[in-house]
Parts: structure tokens; sequence; C-alpha cells
């Protein structure tokens, strides 16, 4: 074999075994936490690790999960950690599992920190679906009733429009306004829709920018009673990952660092930053989180109680479940409380229309009633 023909072997090889960065690998949290807790229990079993991937590998569905334990399988099987395999999906997994995961495997607590792991994960989850069942029911009477009020000014009311203006009658400003409406819906019925759904994709698009993210975040928390559900939810979130990030043996400014990374909202990573800056520099945690925009007081007295006593992580790990008793409570009188303004909202809008409608029909009755 020539020399000119080995080079071209060893750089296609390079080439070939170049690691690949797969952005259309997505992985539930279901499945996340199914993982990690098959993975918790067969390394307690005694089963070796990796042994313990091959078994998951096997009964593994998803084929975004196959194609991620075949590539962790053989980074272990060539020697590497568990954390370093899974460091190069942290898209996939997100920094906590794989910091989790690091500690685990120096101190030899690798089972016990997994249990963690799936302990705060599945609060997240559970967080998580109360919010978006609490949204559901809104959401859908709001489309309802945009669709049924759109439905009757397109379908229903043209068919009365020549009626009324085949007679000489003056008619009311809410017919009036409701023809005008119709008529350019049915004029530019698919220009708005178009309008629409580009505005929901431009949003969309512009929330992958952090300066416009970090602004929506930032009206989030200035707007009446969303502003309270989200400080909730995001500090229950946050207090969970320190408290766990703790417990595992991680540094305080390490855990405000990954606690940083791994919450969604700009306002409150941007802050856990200068939070862990201001600790590198020898101040205490609870002196820094005095935000009352991001942190009630009682945040900073638990913490400070915290650092007091030695019982940083326990204290952490007590405000979470407090701040997600709070979320659990919001999400279950949402219903009750927006019932209401949703009642108001359908008896304007479909009231307008009645109206609109009824009452020209009743004025022309009477103009065409004999004396």
């Amino acid at each position: 074999m020539t020399l000119k023909r080995r080079k071209l072997i060893i750089l296609g090889r390079k080439k070939f075994n170049r690691p690949r960065r797969d952005f259309l690998l997505v992985l539930p949290l279901k499945d996340r936490i199914l993982f990690i807790k098959q993975l918790s229990i067969l390394i307690k079993a005694g089963v070796p690790l990796f042994n313990s991937l091959i078994m998951i590998r096997e009964q593994a569905k998803s084929n975004s999960m196959k194609k991620i334990l075949d590539k962790i399988v053989r980074d272990v099987e060539n020697g590497q950690y568990l954390s370093t395999a899974m460091a190069k999906f942290k898209k996939v997994f997100g920094e906590l599992t794989v910091n989790i995961i690091s500690i685990g495997e120096v101190s030899g607590n690798l089972s016990e920190n997994l249990n963690h792991l799936v302990t705060i994960l599945k609060k997240r989850q559970a967080l998580n679906r109360k919010i978006v069942g609490a949204s559901v029911y809104p959401i859908f009477i709001i489309i309802a009733t945009l669709g049924i009020s759109i439905m009757l000014t397109i379908f229903v009311f043209p068919k009365i429009i020549p009626v009324l203006k085949s007679i000489n009658y003056d008619l009311p400003v809410t017919t009036k306004i409701l023809i005008f409406l119709s008529d350019v819906i049915k004029a530019h019925g698919p220009l708005i829709g178009i309008v629409i759904i580009s505005s929901i994709v431009i949003f969309l698009l512009l929330l992958k920018l952090k300066k416009f993210h970090f602004l929506f975040d930032e009206i989030l928390l200035r707007i009446p009673l969303i502003n309270h559900f989200a400080q909730s939810y995001n500090i229950a979130n946050t207090c969970r990952t320190l408290g766990l990030l703790l417990g595992s043996g991680i540094t305080i400014v390490k855990s405000f660092q990954i606690a940083s990374n791994t919450t969604k909202n700009l306002v409150y990573k941007k802050e856990l930053n200068n939070i862990a800056d201001k600790i590198v520099k020898g101040e205490v945690s609870s002196a820094n989180m005095k935000n009352k925009k991001l942190f009630p007081p009682m945040v900073s007295q638990m913490v400070k109680v915290g650092e007091t006593t030695g019982k940083l992580s326990d204290t952490f790990t007590y405000l979470a479940d407090i701040y997600e008793e709070d979320v659990d409570d919001m999400t279950s009188n949402l219903s009750s409380t927006i019932e209401p303004l949703l009642l108001v909202f359908m008896g304007v809008l479909v009231g307008f229309i009645a109206i609109s409608i009824i009452t020209p029909i009743y004025g022309i009755t009477q103009h065409l009633t004999p004396n």
C-alpha cells in the first residue's frame, strides 16, 4: 500500500469518526426519567454499568434513545466515564443530569445520585403538567368562542345583510360594525390568517434571540397575577435544583452556576449567575437573594438560617416544597378565578353579534307594522 493511499485512509477514518451533532435528537422528559430510573435500579442491584446500558439499550423503544445509547455504550466501552459520554448530549439530558452523574461517579454513590435526580425530574414533570392542565381550559374556551363568532359572522350574518340593505332603514351602529367586519373577513380572510400565523412564527423566532427573550421574561414578571405564578414556579425549580446539587456534594458556586444554566427564565438565569460571581468574591448567598421582584423576603431569610445552621441543602429543599405547593394551589384555583372573566368575554362577544342581528330585524318589523 502506497504512502499516499495510507494518508487518504487515515484522513477518511478521522472524518468518519469525527463527532457529529445530532440537532434532531429529542428525548421527552418521561423517557429521560425512565432511563435514569432503570439505570439506578440496575446499578443498585450490582449489575455493571456497561451491562446496564446494554440492557436498557435493548429495551429502548424510541429511535432517539437508541441512537443516543448506541453512542454512550460505545464511549463507555472505550473507557470513558458515563458523565463524559452523556456530556456529548448535554442539550438532550441537561447540565444538571450530567453534573449529578459526574459527582456520583467520583463519590461512588452513583445509584443514590440517580435516585435524587429522578425525584427532581419528576417534580419538574408534575409542575409542567399542572401548568399545561390549568391552561387547557381557558385556551379551549377562547378558541371555541372565537370560532363560533367567526362562523356566525361569515356564514350566517351575510345571508341577512341583503335583506337589511334592501329596506330603507337606518341600521344600528353595532350592525354596521358587524357588516364591516364580515366584509373584511370575506374579502381578506386568507390574508388575515397568513398574518396571524406569520405573527406567531415571528414571535417564536424572536424568542430565540436572547435580548427579546430576556425582555419577554421580564414583562411576565411585571404582569399582575402572572408575575406571582412565574415567580413561584421559578423559585420552586431553582431551590429544588440547588438543594439536590448541594446535597450531592457540589460546591455552592458551582450549584448556582448549574441552576442558572438549567432555568429557562433569562431574568433568573442572569440573577443566579450574578449571585455565583458574588459568592466567589466572598459574599454569602442570602445577602444577594433580596431582589423582591425575583425572591420574596422569606427566601433570603430562610437561606440565611440554612447558612447559619449548616443545613443549606435542606433549606432549599424545604423552600422548593413550599413554592411547589403554592404553584399547585394557583393552578387548582385558576379555573374558578378565570371562569368569570371567560364568561364575561363570551357574553360580550356573542351578545354583540346577537344584538347586531336581532336589533335591526326588530326595528324593521316595527317600521313595517301599520299604524
